[in-house]
């Protein structure tokens, strides 16, 4: 148990490499599918595999912060102003890392990164689901994770698998009380993305709580221990969980650090305050307006035959996403999953970027697979092989697809 007090699966034994061995193995397996995929439908356009995932869209956005530093930007007709400052330092800033001693490239620095990072992020979610659920769904949900329809994007120059892997991981610190870990973790996050805001909301959530139960536990043992003498609790000294209290303020002065220091660096920079951030996601046409500008663009669909199947199928994606959350809020998955959850959901839906790359906004939210996972896990294992199998092919289809597309991802 932990001093959230979340109902869990009992401990297991057995040694962590043994134990997650089935769900990274199998979660390569898909990425691997979804690579030869690509490569073969690459083949049949005449473009390179390599460049589609090291050198388009972000990652290359990525490899200029890496390669120049922070003050590239582009000017568009229209008056916009795309600047590189939108970009998180992180994962710049390790590929340089890895350049700098390796003969690979800022590009090929980012993908051997992300293709680590996935690895690490596939552990971390199955180490939180098997945490909450057991080991079978433990395995489960990596793998429904590596066969989302924008799984492919694991496998790019994108920052997605390493911010997931840190929010995973400091995830799971929380739910098992390592709260200084889980508050560098979140920082770290806030450094990757910012999405990372979700990884400090569910760090604060929970140690919130825990503390606001651990009170309560505490009044109702003084409460039921009144008959003893006054002096005699006087002479107790401090509750026994005082330290387990500074870990959990400490967990939470660490964790907003990296996000707010970059976020005020960037307002510092530009001369515009702490807002100035803001101003620089403006210029790409990013902003919160409550899903607005992404009901209309849905909505806009339906003014003729053929666009109208492509908003209706926006319409029960985003329905599908909203009744997944239902469903984990309806079986009281921990806290801190629900909090992250529901604000990388909100900030995925409600944003108004561009509406193709949202799917892959939604990548992190890991803890919406998990009642699927649980649905999953309880098939027979060969149903459970067929299912993930059948949709493995169909999402390397659709990847390879839709990366040799002409939007970004």
């Amino acid at each position: 148990m932990t001093d959230l007090e979340t109902p869990v699966a009992p401990a297991r034994p057995g040694p962590w490499p043994r134990r997650v061995a089935p769900a990274l193995l199998g979660y390569a397996a898909v990425r691997a599918l979804g690579l030869v995929a690509l490569a073969l439908w690459s083949a049949t356009r005449d473009k390179s595999t390599h460049q589609l995932l090291t050198a388009r869209w972000d990652s290359l956005w990525y490899t200029r912060v890496a390669e120049l530093g922070y003050g590239y930007e582009v000017r568009l007709p229209n008056g916009d102003v795309h600047s590189n400052l939108a970009f998180f330092p992180l994962l710049p800033w390790l590929e340089r890392a890895v350049s700098a001693v390796t003969p690979l490239s800022y590009a090929d620095a980012g993908l051997l990164i992300s293709t680590l990072a996935s690895l690490a992020a596939a552990w971390g979610v199955f180490a939180v689901a098997d945490h909450v659920y057991g080991r079978r769904a433990g395995v489960c949900a990596v793998l429904l994770w590596a066969v989302l329809p924008v799984g492919i994007v694991q496998s790019m120059a994108y920052s997605e698998s390493l911010f997931t892997a840190l929010a995973a991981w400091s995830l799971y610190a929380v739910l098992t009380g390592r709260w200084l870990t889980a508050g560098l973790l979140a920082s770290f996050a806030g450094l990757t993305r910012p999405v990372g805001a979700a990884v400090v909301a569910a760090v604060w959530a929970a140690a919130i709580a825990s503390y606001v139960r651990g009170s309560s536990a505490q009044d109702s043992s003084v409460r039921d221990s009144s008959v003893r003498d006054s002096s005699v609790r006087e002479r107790s000294g401090p509750a026994p969980d005082s330290a387990s209290l500074w870990r959990r303020a400490l967990g939470m002065l660490l964790a907003p650090l990296g996000a707010a220091g970059y976020v005020l660096w960037v307002g510092q920079h530009t001369g515009r305050g702490p807002l100035g951030y803001l101003d620089v996601q403006a210029g790409w046409g990013n902003g919160f307006d409550g899903g607005y500008a992404f009901a209309r663009f849905a909505g806009d669909k339906f003014t003729s035959f053929p666009s109208a199947l492509a908003g209706l199928g926006l319409i029960v994606g985003v329905a599908l996403v909203i009744w997944l959350y239902v469903i984990c809020v309806r079986q009281a998955q921990p806290l801190p999953l629900l909090v992250y959850a529901g604000i990388v959901t909100a900030l995925a839906l409600c944003a108004s970027s561009y509406f193709g790359s949202k799917p892959r906004l939604l990548l992190p939210a890991f803890p919406l697979l998990l009642p699927l996972a649980l649905a999953v896990a309880r098939l027979r294992t060969s149903r459970s092989a067929w299912v993930l199998g059948g949709v493995a092919v169909v999402s390397a289809a659709y990847g390879a697809f839709w990366l040799n597309g002409s939007g970004p991802p």
